[in-house]
């Protein structure tokens, strides 16, 4: 059983990567959900976090509010995106169950420092404001930390925010800079996976006939969220990607990468969030993080149709 900590800033992505962990309670103890400024701004993420809970069934996840902006920059959201609510789509009901009292970075550090060295994973969906505070108020946590895995960047993919910038980077350069360099084993899952990842017609008419509430949430999130990627891309579907983090904790040989050092650009304006992978090793940094680069699009739909049709 993996211990982990999903920080998120959901974003239909990223609900769809918390049900996957949420239906996963054979493999994955949630020890609990920490909430970022990201896609939409803090307050609307941690309410969509208790949404996408409840909707799960497993309302025992605690659920904790982090950071409402980044580190140094002013705070961007992607509303153009994920729509005014950052979930719209479905017409999920206002939650039941409340935050934690907790701030959610002081419940990252705390559960680390309680807890046996290296025995919880930490799962970034959204921007790295949260871990990264963490580690600047308690830098002992890093050798503490099992694994972080997040969902972020780009290199043979550019970015989607900016032509250089994935999103999560960007919205928190800085974030990411401590993160990289804090010196615990990460893996990355940058848009060169899950830029193949794409949500198909068929992909998404298997969440609809999973005949539960989840799926059909489901099918409703992708089909909104799907309008602006198709249109930008004039692909077949559109990039499913944050339950690539949650796919790897759970298979982890769905995905191929290497060892590498991956570099974040905090200081130009036209490259800033850039995540300057040395994928070909051709500087002598040190290689700071796994970084994925393939996957199997049939494994990852798959795990994600066989775990979240177990959900209410």
């Amino acid at each position: 059983m993996q211990k982990i900590i999903i920080d998120t800033d959901p974003g239909q992505d990223d609900a769809v990567a918390l049900l996957l962990a949420l239906a996963s309670p054979d493999a994955l103890d949630v020890l609990g959900i920490v909430t970022v400024a990201g896609n939409v701004g803090l307050n609307q993420n941690s309410v969509n976090a208790l949404k996408v809970v409840e909707l799960s069934g497993r309302t025992e996840i605690p659920v904790f509010a982090g950071c409402d902006r980044p580190m140094r920059r002013t705070p961007v959201t992607a509303e153009h995106v994920h729509g005014k609510t950052g979930l719209d789509g479905p017409d999920l009901p206002d939650p039941k169950i409340a935050l934690q009292d907790h701030h959610g970075v002081d419940f990252i550090m705390d559960t680390l420092l309680e807890a046996e060295p290296k025995t919880i994973k930490l799962c970034a969906l959204g921007p790295l404001t949260n871990i990264a505070m963490a580690l600047v108020r308690a830098p002992e946590i890093a050798t503490r930390i099992k694994e972080i895995v997040l969902m972020g960047g780009g290199c043979f993919e550019g970015g989607n925010i900016t032509p250089a910038a994935e999103f999560n980077i960007y919205v928190d350069p800085e974030a990411a800079d401590i993160v990289l360099h804090c010196g615990a084993p990460i893996t990355i899952v940058p848009l060169d996976v899950t830029h193949h990842m794409l949500a198909t017609p068929a992909h998404l008419e298997r969440f609809l006939n999973m005949g539960n509430k989840t799926g059909d949430a489901i099918h409703k999130m992708l089909t909104f969220s799907e309008r602006f990627d198709l249109e930008k891309y004039q692909w077949q579907g559109a990039p499913l990607h944050d339950p690539c983090v949650i796919a790897y904790v759970l298979e982890p040989d769905i995905f191929t990468g290497r060892h590498i050092n991956v570099e974040v650009e905090v200081s130009s304006e036209l490259t800033r969030g850039m995540t300057v992978a040395d994928f070909w090793g051709v500087t002598t940094r040190k290689a700071n993080a796994h970084y994925l680069r393939h996957g199997d699009t049939k494994r990852y739909y798959e795990l994600l149709v066989q775990r979240i049709s177990k959900l209410p």
